[in-house]
């Protein structure tokens, strides 16, 4: 009895494995078909895929490979034939495609009992992916536009990473260089946009190193890995790829201010002031170069400096709001430091005349601050400060009108 009940059981297992295995054949035939039901076919297959005895079969792999071809295939032929394919089926079934296919391929290479590799499937694997891979660019783009940032970076790379598979070891003509391929750089560039956003400041900085210096975009490039850096918070990092670029691109001011405003940030003035000495040598005409110096010298408590320099960057450009709204303030605040002093002052005569000083400093501010608003009427500072430059002159009716515009009436 117990030696049937043994029999028995050893069959069952061998109608089971046969079972997955005849699944396995049954999905592949019913990919063959033209209008095969793809929602049936990959559930069997991945049945197969998770029972042990078809779980290392690279067959049932390269199987569900096809199952999600086919599906991608189907929505591709509509597109040939000028119809609207189903873009939320035809897409992420292309992404599907390859997990299958290189767990099918590494099964597909492990050697035989007698230590030989007799692979079935690395042939159709890779003139699959070759056919596909400018669908991979389409993908990319479609996740990029459903907001799925990993995805289309998946995808944006996939394009370019293609002839890194070791499938195509050997194959290097089938694919340009990154250096040559255009379309390889730009999809790159791309996929680097996509990793900023997931965001994965680790792959983005690797792919803008990549291709920084491959003239696309090249000065873009350099901007968004120093973006990237910063929002990792290496600053070593940081201030390379800025010397890098102030080096490359004299003329983009992008570069040499942010490395100034490191150096401001840890208090580093001589260094800051030297970066810009260098950078107005370069470029004497840009008034931003002037107007940030001012504002490193105000940050050294060097005022009369500060404001001559300020002065400059408006000589170059009257039009300028900002260095309009930082020489306003800076005569604005040597008011409100000289009323502080002027306070401590018990002679009368000695008071007023520091309290003159006082008014000569706000009616030096009037004018900067009056155009900046003019120019930009959400500067904030200019509004406060007029507001309270009228009342402490006793202008009244000025006052009033800054007072209205300061509560938003």
């Amino acid at each position: 009895m117990k030696k049937l009940t043994f029999t028995f059981a050893l069959s069952l297992v061998a109608l089971i494995s046969f079972g997955q295995k005849k699944a396995v054949n049954t999905v592949k035939n019913e990919v063959k078909e033209s209008a095969p039901n793809i929602e049936e076919a990959r559930t069997m297959i991945r049945g197969a895929l998770a029972h042990p005895d078809t779980e290392n079969d690279p067959e049932a792999w390269y199987v569900a490979g096809l199952v999600e071809n086919k599906q991608f295939d189907m929505e591709r032929i509509k597109e040939v034939m000028n119809a609207a394919p189903n873009e939320d089926v035809m897409y992420p079934a292309l992404d599907r495609i390859f997990p299958f296919f290189a767990q099918a391929d590494e099964l597909d290479q492990r050697p035989n009992e007698k230590g030989k590799v007799k692979s079935k499937y690395r042939k159709d694997i890779k003139a699959i992916l070759l056919a596909n891979r400018p669908y991979y660019i389409n993908a990319g783009a479609y996740f990029y536009e459903k907001e799925n940032y990993r995805k289309a970076c998946e995808n944006f790379r996939f394009y370019g990473d293609m002839h890194t598979l070791s499938m195509f070891a050997g194959d290097e003509s089938k694919f340009e260089s990154l250096a040559s391929d255009t379309n390889a750089i730009k999809y790159r560039y791309y996929a680097a946009l996509s990793a900023s956003l997931i965001p994965d400041h680790d792959v983005a900085i690797e792919l803008y190193t990549e291709i920084k210096d491959l003239n696309y975009n090249e000065i873009d490039c350099y901007k968004q890995l120093a973006n990237e850096y910063f929002q990792k918070e290496d600053t070593v990092g940081l201030i390379n790829v800025l010397e890098q670029g102030t080096a490359k691109f004299p003329e983009d001011s992008y570069f040499i201010l942010n490395i100034i405003s490191i150096n401001i940030t840890r208090g580093e003035f001589e260094q800051a002031v030297g970066y810009l000495q260098k950078a107005i040598a370069r470029s004497p005409g840009d008034a931003q170069l002037y107007d940030v110096l001012g504002l490193v010298h105000e940050n050294n408590k060097e005022i009369d400096k500060a404001i001559e320099n300020i002065k400059k960057a408006l000589e170059i450009n009257p039009d300028y709001a900002d260095a309009l709204s930082h020489l306003g303030r800076l005569y604005y605040n040597l008011g409100i430091e000289s009323r502080a002093a002027a306070d401590n002052i018990s002679d009368i005569k000695s008071y007023n005349a520091a309290m003159e000083k006082v008014n000569d400093y706000f009616e030096e501010a009037i004018p900067y601050f009056e155009k900046s608003y003019s120019l930009n009427s959400k500067d904030s500072d200019a509004v406060f400060a007029l507001r309270n430059i009228y009342y402490s002159l006793g202008n009244n009716e000025a006052y009033e009108k800054w007072d209205k515009i300061y509560s938003g009436e």
